[in-house]
């Protein structure tokens, strides 16, 4: 067993314990019907018998319709035992999975592509939560294929005898087919997995998919995996058939010795006629354990998406501090911060300090630093080494609801969360009455627009025809209106035009004064409004000082060169380490 299925393991065991209740319940109308699966050929081979003999009884005939009704009764409570078991353990997995995707860091939050993060949190946690159930199923059968063999053997150990005779064979063509099943179902799942990415990717980027007129070429792109998922679902079909031709071969086999011997025995006068039918039926119970191969293939598929599972349970996390956040003016301070991705370094050694209440600008080439120092500054990913202070603190001791109260944030390509306009403006925030919400909007120069919305600030934020600027204003509403110590922008003017851009740029740098704001700047009149500029250069602070200081320096200078060149409106953000941490935005 590799580490792989002993982690997939543990976490169905992790299941069935959370469990257990439904589990309790699953497996308490296993035993019913067990029971009376067991006493029912009896209950018909006594029938019979009395019938043939004149002897018949109401009481064998009212005991055998009571078993009748109990047995329907049984399968119908054991099936919703069984999903209520099932639906459960799915519940679990799933709030588990997105609890840890919502908490791991920038770093782990971009391990897998949206696609394949949605097929392990919906396809493979349904697989996996059918398991605990699955393994019950398992065992009632094994149960009830023990008590059909005991019963046989109670009616006449020649009868058991023969049936024992045709059980190893089963057994080793069972055992084959899981063994080889289990790997085939694994190439199955990796290869939808990369279906479901590709097909989220071409989703995400449909208006540019139809503005290239590429539709037939992404087409083609998406259904690549195609083959490899039809070879791995044939080789399962295949693997499938083969186990149940023989299987089909065997079952017939078993119970036409059964029956014969059991028939040999009537004739002879050991067995009254009625054993016989008692035989038939305890047969097809001793068989059961046959038909398991359903149940131990579903696990085979849940072993495998159990291993999927546990692989986005593994991804790192920020451990919650615990220590309050003092009141204090909103002081950032890096000390000897470096942060490297596999091999790449993104800061090198950094040490800043981000005065109180002033505004800072951070800018740099491509490839300097900028978004990974902006991260950092609110702890949504911690520093390989180093520390990152607030007023003093470390980062990592605060508690995190404190610590997001304290920071805000302001993102490039924002996520309008949150329902309608108004709550996705106060998403995050405490509760706050709606002149806040207007008075935030005004700020980022956005309220006109809303109010020229269908609904206004009412708007479904999903239905709202908004451009990249607009949704990037109310990104910074939602940072403005949280009036926190400490406000990070991270590149979030960029799709702003120049006139906007000046309004915004006046309400962040007089509307917030008295405020600490960390702003990542690609345009020079953003720098010019700082207090202080941070130049980074291949994650090392290579200059700091007022932009017209730093503008003194050519290199300085040619930071801005495109941006003065191509106009504001035309400017496009830089692609350095962002694309790293694209999706914890």
């Amino acid at each position: 067993m590799n580490a792989g299925h002993r982690h997939g393991d543990r976490l169905i065991a992790w299941t069935a314990r959370a469990t257990w209740a439904p589990l309790a319940g699953t497996a308490a109308a296993a035993a019913a019907s067990i029971a009376v699966s067991l006493a029912l050929p009896s209950a018909v081979g006594t029938a019979v018998n009395a019938v043939l003999t004149g002897t018949g009884s109401t009481a064998a005939y009212a005991e055998l319709a009571v078993l009748l009704l109990a047995a329907a009764l049984a399968d119908i409570a054991s099936g919703i035992a069984g999903i209520t078991s099932v639906a459960s353990a799915t519940r679990l997995l799933r709030l588990r999975a997105i609890d840890r995707v919502l908490r791991t860091d920038a770093a782990g939050a971009g391990t897998f592509p949206a696609g394949e993060l949605v097929n392990r949190l919906v396809g493979n946690t349904a697989t996996t939560g059918y398991v605990p159930a699955t393994l019950v199923q398992i065992v009632s059968g094994l149960v009830l294929s023990a008590g059909g063999v005991v019963a046989l053997f109670t009616i006449d150990w020649r009868v058991g005898v023969a049936f024992l005779s045709g059980v190893p064979v089963a057994l080793v063509v069972m055992r084959g087919f899981v063994a080889q099943v289990s790997g085939l179902y694994g190439d199955y799942q990796r290869a939808q997995g990369r279906l479901a990415t590709r097909l989220t990717e071409t989703l995400a980027g449909i208006r540019t998919v139809r503005a290239a007129g590429t539709a037939d070429r992404e087409i083609a792109r998406v259904l690549r995996p195609l083959p490899e998922l039809s070879a791995a679902g044939h080789a399962l079909w295949r693997a499938q058939a083969r186990s149940v031709w023989r299987i089909t071969l065997i079952l017939p086999l078993v119970e036409v010795v059964v029956l014969a011997v059991a028939g040999l025995g009537v004739a002879q006068g050991r067995l009254p006629a009625g054993a016989l039918l008692a035989t038939a039926g305890y047969t097809a119970l001793g068989l059961v354990f046959v038909e398991q191969i359903d149940p131990l293939l579903g696990m085979a598929f849940g072993r495998s998406a159990a291993v999927r599972v546990h692989d986005v349970l593994a991804l790192p996390v920020l451990a919650a501090g615990a220590r309050p956040l003092p009141p204090g003016p909103g002081t950032l301070s890096f000390r000897g911060v470096t942060v490297t991705r596999g091999r790449t370094p993104l800061l090198d050694g950094i040490d800043l300090e981000i005065p109180a209440g002033a505004m800072t600008a951070v800018v740099g080439g491509s490839g300097a630093g900028k978004t990974t120092l902006a991260l950092l500054a609110g702890r949504l990913t911690d520093p390989d080494d180093g520390q990152v202070l607030l007023d003093g603190v470390p980062l990592r001791d605060v508690d995190p609801g404190q610590l997001r109260g304290a920071v805000a944030y302001a993102f490039e390509r924002p996520v309008l969360l949150g329902g309608d306009i108004a709550g996705a403006i106060s998403y995050g925030a405490p509760a706050v009455a709606p002149e806040a919400v207007r008075a935030a909007a005004k700020a980022a120069a956005v309220d006109d627009v809303i109010r020229r919305l269908p609904l206004g600030y009412a708007t479904p934020a999903a239905d709202a025809p908004l451009s990249g600027g607009e949704v990037q204003r109310l990104g910074l509403a939602r940072a403005f209106l949280r009036q926190a110590r400490l406000t990070v922008l991270d590149d979030a003017t960029s799709s702003l035009d120049t006139a906007t851009e000046a309004r915004v740029s006046h309400a962040l740098a007089e509307g917030m004064r008295g405020r600490t704001r960390l702003v990542i700047a690609h345009r020079p009149a953003t720098a010019a409004l700082a207090d202080l500029v941070i130049w980074l250069d291949a994650g090392r602070v290579r200059g700091r000082g007022t932009h017209q200081e730093l503008w003194r320096d050519p290199a300085y200078r040619a930071l801005f060169a495109s941006a003065e060149h191509d106009g504001p409106a035309a400017d496009t953000p830089e692609q350095d380490e962002e694309d790293t941490w694209t999706s914890a935005r």
